[in-house]
């Protein structure tokens, strides 16, 4: 769990880790190997070298040589000598220090075989070293140049330097590798949404242009099925108006008062089937995109209907502007508000913000749907009272549209039981 909070939730971020943390661990691995076997023996050559001049001026000072000691201390070793006289080492304490350099100046000094104390407490001024001579102190100051070689640090710091540029370098080839994708989401976002999202240009990495193609492929494919469906049921709409409008000349003629009555009452029902088939056509034709204030547009459908006859609440918790065809928008909001005046006459309306996007509650206090015919009611010409839908005009089309719609704008339409007794329809658009 801690992990994937750490790990970052992009493509792009989880690229650099998989890219950058090898590096890491290079330089880490590079950096331990290097001090446990490189630093350890340039270290141990250099105090080597530094007691063995030491040991020099020691023999020097044995001879009574002390201002020629000090002399080739200064010149040639890089070494600050002075002799502090009647003075012992047990006086002195310096702090001890760990690491590679103090090892091996230690192991170096104890090879002189008489008493001796450092301190590299302040490496920039100086290796301090006190070697016990008889009664005498013998103070040297050793070079930092002497000890310690800075050229390691460097290539630590090239290493961490080399490491940044390579991150950068690998942020700007993966961002530009993942650019496509993000304009894959972004377009597969507005065809679902039942906008015109033009073709994806086929860029980047081999898999990347097999995604695009594929997607192209797939819009292309939808487009032509959608038209086909469009103009079948068009045609099927247009061809069957014929025979209908037959029918009802030859109806007039009809004596028989009850067989004609029957035969009207099927033809009507043939016709609102068909105006429903045209409806449902005409709602798939193309129309251009518009900004919408949801709330004024609601407030406009809500002003055709006749007031007198129902209460009909509007609550706007928030004002909503979002994009869509208005035509279609309208002719679901209509359907379903004109389904709950139906069969109701208290009708609550509530329109809000949520995570998802924007959500409409139409609310009635009508006799509902059971639960079990939910989904079923948004099936094409699914009724649950056939006899009371020929007798009011209906043909089943109605939700099935209104979802068709909201669905096209990348929303979705529920159902659930009403506070107010009836049938709730929740709408979800995108903002």
């Amino acid at each position: 769990m801690i992990l994937k909070k750490i790990v970052p939730t992009s493509l792009l971020g989880r690229s650099i880790i998989i890219i950058f943390v090898p590096v890491i661990i290079l330089i880490i691995i590079t950096t331990s190997i290097f001090y446990q076997t490189s630093w350890n023996i340039i270290s141990k050559r250099l105090t080597e070298s530094v007691v063995a001049d030491i040991n020099v001026i020691v023999k020097l000072i044995d001879q009574n040589l002390e201002f020629e000691a000090i002399k080739i201390a200064r010149e040639d070793f890089k070494m600050e000598v002075r002799i502090k006289e009647d003075s012992d080492i047990e006086k002195i304490f310096f702090q001890k220090q760990r690491g590679i350099l103090p090892k091996r100046l230690n192991q170096a000094l104890v090879n002189l075989n008489i008493p001796f104390t450092y301190d590299l407490s302040n490496i920039d001024e100086g290796v301090k070293i006190v070697i016990q001579l008889n009664k005498n102190l013998l103070l040297i100051n050793v070079d930092k140049d002497r000890l310690y070689s800075e050229t390691a640090f460097v290539f630590l710091l090239w290493m961490m330097f080399a490491s940044i540029i390579l991150l950068f370098f690998s942020y700007f080839f993966m961002n530009k590798q993942i650019r496509p994708l993000k304009r894959l989401a972004i377009i597969a976002e507005t065809f679902g949404r039942g906008l015109d999202a033009p073709e994806l240009k086929s860029t980047g990495a081999l898999e990347i242009k097999q995604t695009a193609n594929a997607f192209n492929q797939m819009r292309t494919r939808i487009k032509r099925f959608l038209k086909q469906r469009t103009d079948m049921l068009a045609g099927v709409s247009h061809d069957l108006r014929t025979p209908l409008t037959r029918m009802k000349l030859q109806l007039s003629l009809l004596k028989d008062e009850k067989a004609k009555k029957e035969l009207e009452l099927d033809i009507n029902e043939m016709t609102a089937m068909l105006d429903s088939y045209v409806s449902f056509v005409r709602s798939e034709a193309p129309e251009p995109i518009e900004n919408i204030n949801l709330n004024k547009f609601l407030k406009e459908i809500i002003k055709n209907i006749e007031r007198k006859n129902f209460d009909i609440n509007f609550i706007e918790k928030d004002i909503i502007k979002t994009s869509g065809r208005p035509i279609q928008l309208k002719r679901a909001f209509q359907n379903i508000i004109d389904n709950s005046i139906r069969y109701s006459n208290k009708i609550n309306i509530e329109i809000f913000i949520n995570a998802e996007g924007c959500c409409i509650t139409i609310e009635d206090n009508g006799p509902g749907i059971p639960n079990k015919n939910y989904e079923d009611v948004f099936k094409p010409f699914f009724t649950l009272d056939p006899s009371r839908n020929k007798l009011k005009g209906e043909s089943g089309l109605g939700l099935s549209i209104a979802r068709d719609i909201i669905r096209s704008h990348g929303g979705d339409i529920k159902l659930e039981k009403s506070k107010l007794g009836g049938l709730k329809s929740l709408i979800q658009l995108p903002i």
